[in-house]
């Protein structure tokens, strides 16, 4: 290749070369040549639209030449108008399909995951009602590790992953292609020999599209992957890796690397990716992992070049890693995360700080902060981060951290934290109580303002159970909060759980049949929400005016965070509808009341009535 005035390499080659393969071997200067265990090998194309890798943890990837069509039906996106109308379920692709009980039918998880005839994957998502799918990465990434207790040729030594996997994706490889191990040409050496990856990922966002269902993608722009044969760490540190000033890598984020967006040669990389995504394969938009790693001006030509190109995508930071941010992101007019609602409603650590449902104050919470938190979190009150509620992501679990299950079940019984569960079954099906407090925080969570989000599992109280394997791990048995490198049962949904639990499941597509037919409770006016006011803290009463989005309805909502006392409350004025109370949700009426309810303890009722 020929380097040109800029810098660039060049070269031109006058044939059709589809078909074949091709890869960058670089030479250096001693005092130019990366630190790097691969920096002799040859490299597949960082803008590599397709690689074929072999399986193993050097993943030695090819670029692959193809000519590509496919045939879209004429289904195109599926943009929000308004990004509070959805209610985004946030999964790994495989755990929906992967289980037996799921009983899908396909050469692999692509397949699996839009068969028609099956109790998991995308029949779920109908079936449950929700309008979104977030999937956790899907760009080309390294699903495997070096082996665990050796060091290897290269000098790895992995002493912290048993299973030498990484299941959920944040490392990734190539910004442009799609992940191969789940196509349906994946074989025991080698991924991604055809292009089947492209085409069954595009039937996944097809056939969601059919459904009206927007797709987003979880996209790991913060760091790159750190032991496969990844060109941009082995032989481009310096355009693409941060350095400090001794020129040690950054790892602030506790990843291995970061990533560095102010490059402008890195930046456009991230902006050409994040485009080539939207056109190719129609992705609706983006949740950014760690965004505050990336730099402002990043943030602000990523929104720049997507709405010029694509005004209703949506775009959503997880706004920490290098500092505590949503307020920021909201500045900048972005949408994230909002840990607060999490952690003042459910708590932020089921043994030491509880919150709302457990009748307990997370240690940074008190009545003004949640009061705020209903109203989406807003800057101008207790505990605000964000300018509007159309920036606040409203979510009591995520991949991240112990399922909502999970933590219920650990916060009304603290020694079962770290015990094996003795029988799986009889672990899975909650009690009155366990219930109560899951109904109770899905409430709490649906009458909050702003963009809903629930993890894949939580509507029948999903629990992570560490399963059996060959691994040897020693907390096998036990409920796992941090289930990254598990591809297998512990992560895989088992949909006879939801049977199990199916009086919550019930509950939560009554919540979400709710959420979308009542506008105003997702986007009215702050100035609309008026809160009553007694000697009891723990008690939560709100009236809600829907005049502001041509909602029909007004609403109120009681929460009684009280453990053992019931609360009578006086009603507005009026006859009102019940349309959700503590076991029953629903978009038809439960029943009609006026005057004064008795409220039960740890439960909530939500009312609404005619606006004349």
């Amino acid at each position: 290749m020929k380097k040109d005035s800029k810098g660039y390499w060049d070269l031109t080659i006058s044939e059709n070369l589809e078909g074949k393969w091709y890869g960058y071997k670089a030479t250096f200067s001693d005092k130019d040549k990366p630190k790097s265990p691969y920096v002799d090998e040859i490299f597949a194309d960082p803008y590599s639209k397709h690689v074929t890798v072999k399986n193993n943890y050097r993943q030695e990837a090819r670029t692959y030449i193809f000519e590509h069509t496919y045939n879209w039906e004429g289904i195109g996106h599926c943009f929000p108008d308004d990004p509070r109308d959805l209610v985004i379920y946030e999964t790994h692709l495989k755990d929906m399909a992967a289980h037996r009980t799921s009983g899908a039918s396909g050469l692999a998880c692509y397949q699996k995951f839009v068969d028609r005839d099956q109790r998991g994957g995308i029949n779920h998502l109908k079936k449950l009602g929700v309008n979104c799918v977030e999937f956790l990465p899907l760009q080309k990434y390294s699903p495997i590790e070096p082996p665990f207790g050796v060091i290897t040729e290269e000098g790895f030594h992995n002493t912290w992953n048993v299973y030498a996997s990484n299941y959920w994706g944040y490392m990734t490889s190539f910004f442009f292609a799609p992940e191969s191990s789940f196509a349906s040409d994946y074989s025991n050496r080698y991924s991604g020999k055809t292009t089947a990856a492209v085409d069954e990922l595009k039937t996944v966002v097809k056939e969601l599209h059919r459904d009206g269902i927007t797709v987003l993608m979880d996209v790991v722009y913060n760091h790159t992957s750190l032991f496969d044969m990844n060109p941009l760490p082995h032989i481009m540190p310096d355009v693409y890796l941060r350095k400090d000033t001794k020129g040690r890598l950054l790892n602030r984020s506790g990843t291995g690397n970061e990533f560095q967006s102010e490059n402008p040669i890195a930046r456009k990389m991230i902006i050409d990716s994040l485009l080539y995504w939207m056109e190719e394969y129609k992705i609706d938009g983006f949740r950014f992992d760690l965004a505050a790693l990336l730099d402002k001006k990043t943030w602000v030509e990523i929104k720049k070049a997507i709405h010029k190109k694509y005004p209703n995508a949506v775009l959503i930071a997880e706004p920490w890693g290098g500092y505590y941010s949503p307020h920021t992101f909201s500045d900048h007019d972005w949408a994230s995360w909002n840990d607060r609602i999490r952690n003042s409603i459910k708590g932020s650590d089921p043994l030491h700080d509880r919150g709302f449902i457990f009748s307990e104050w997370q240690h940074e919470t008190r009545r003004q902060r949640l009061e705020n938190i209903f109203k989406g979190t807003l800057n101008h009150g207790e505990g605000g981060l964000y300018q509007s509620s159309d920036h606040s992501v409203n979510y009591l679990e995520s991949h991240d951290g112990y399922t909502l299950g999970d933590f219920i079940r650990i916060g009304l019984n603290p020694e079962q934290h770290d015990q094996p569960v003795a029988n799986r079954d009889e672990h899975v099906k909650m009690n009155n109580i366990q219930l109560k407090l899951s109904r109770f925080a899905a409430l709490s969570l649906f009458t909050a303002q702003g963009i809903t989000m629930i993890h894949a599992g939580q509507e029948f109280a999903r629990s992570k159970v560490i399963a059996k394997s060959p691994y040897g791990d020693p907390d096998e048995g036990k409920m796992d909060h941090n289930s990254y490198q598990k591809n297998n049962l512990t992560n895989w949904l088992n949909f006879d759980d939801l049977t199990v639990n199916r009086e919550l499941y019930e509950y939560y597509r009554g919540l979400i049949a709710i959420r979308k037919s009542s506008p105003a409770l997702r986007k009215c006016k702050p100035e609309e929400i008026c809160f009553d006011y007694f000697g009891d803290p723990l008690l939560i009463s709100f009236y809600i005016n829907g005049e502001s989005t041509n909602d029909m309805y007004n609403y109120f909502v009681v929460l009684n965070g009280n453990a053992f006392q019931h609360n009578e409350q006086k009603l507005p004025t009026g006859t009102w509808e019940v349309i959700a109370n503590h076991k029953i949700a629903s978009t038809q009426a439960i029943e009609f009341v006026s005057g004064n309810m008795n409220i039960p303890s740890q439960g909530g009722i939500l009312l609404r009535k005619l606006r004349h």
